[in-house]
């Protein structure tokens, strides 16, 4: 499985070298007021998408801390209530002394 990952991977990997390749060309980017700038087709689809990655995964921020935090508290309630029934286990599997209470009482 390993290998065919690598392979998929690496053909990826030359099929977008080649659309780099083919896309060299300059093009303008028409920005606000007038400003503009000269760069390789490539180039700008790159950056765009390196931002593009960046916002989605600050959108997803919140998102994944707010999980952490939930994952978090129900570990903490696994855990009290796995002592809860040991505790009642241990009860159960230890009867009252009786002999001790009659001695107490007088009887």
């Amino acid at each position: 499985m390993k290998i065919i990952f690598r392979l998929f991977a690496f053909l990826l990997f030359v099929i977008f070298f080649g659309f780099a390749l083919k896309n060299t060309e300059e093009v303008v980017l028409h920005l606000y007021w007038n400003a503009q700038t000269k760069s390789p087709l490539i180039l700008l689809l790159l950056a765009f998408f390196v931002v593009g990655a960046a916002m989605g995964v600050l959108a997803m921020t919140s998102t994944v801390l707010r999980y952490k935090r939930e994952l978090a508290n129900q570990k903490k309630l696994l855990a009290r209530l796995q002592k809860e029934m040991e505790a009642e286990a241990t009860s159960k599997n230890n009867p009252p002394m009786t002999d001790l209470f009659i001695e107490q009482v007088g009887i």
